[in-house]
């Protein structure tokens, strides 16, 4: 065990950064299952009038160590734990916190497109990132580790239409940020993997895009009626 956190330490630190701000969520809810809504806005959720109209973007960060029940923790966590294993295998720490984090920021972006008055919370957008990144790696690699390759994509391709329909299929779930995560990570697994030097070159896209979608955002937003 020691063994293997030492090896996955950055996944194991992000998990216990999100368990331990569930924590604090949790006594601040006086309830261990169940986040309070006005906690979870507090604490930094996504909630367009607060992170775009005054200017709160900390926000996308802040509510990527968010999470709205136990249900939602561990089925992030347990992702994370997974496709997270996998990506500090392939990936240097650099690469994997650029894609992770610039995954969640975007994909926080493009939720609060779709949803300018839903609170949003969670790792989802991120962790899509990670498993992104890896099929960005085997495509990548394609030639040189085909079996692996095939079987991965395969996996890859079952494992996000089930989380689509689940998606789909429950309405408080964001499927959007989930969507807009993967292909950041998508993006970025693939030109790292290309070449590790790209890491430059895609944190400074991703940030003017950022940047770009943020203006848009404020400029939309001021013409909405809250």
């Amino acid at each position: 065990m020691r063994t293997d956190i030492k090896r996955y330490t950055l996944t194991y630190i992000l998990i216990a950064a999100s368990s331990i701000v569930y924590l604090l969520s949790a006594f601040l809810s006086r309830d261990i299952v169940d986040m309070d809504v006005e906690v979870l806005v507090d604490m930094g959720a996504l909630f367009g009038p607060f992170t775009v109209l005054k200017g709160e973007w900390w926000r996308l960060l802040s509510a990527m160590f968010l999470h709205g029940g136990m249900t939602h923790l561990l089925m992030n966590m347990f992702s994370l734990y997974i496709v997270g294993r996998g990506a500090e295998t392939y990936f240097d720490t650099r690469s994997y916190l650029s894609i992770y984090f610039f995954s969640g920021i975007i994909g926080g972006l493009v939720s609060l497109y779709m949803h300018p008055v839903s609170v949003g919370v969670g790792a989802s957008g991120a962790i899509f990132g990670v498993f992104g990144a890896l099929a960005g790696f085997f495509l990548a690699h394609r030639d040189k580790i085909a079996s692996h390759s095939k079987a991965f994509m395969k996996d890859f391709s079952v494992i996000i239409l089930i989380n689509l329909v689940i998606g789909l299929a429950i309405p408080s779930i964001d499927v959007s940020a989930h969507i807009g995560g993967l292909v950041v990570g998508l993006i970025g697994g693939y030109m790292i993997s290309k070449d590790p030097k790209w890491v430059l070159a895609f944190n400074t896209s991703m940030i003017l895009i950022s940047i770009a979608i943020g203006a848009y955002l404020s400029d939309l937003y001021a013409q909405i009626q809250f």
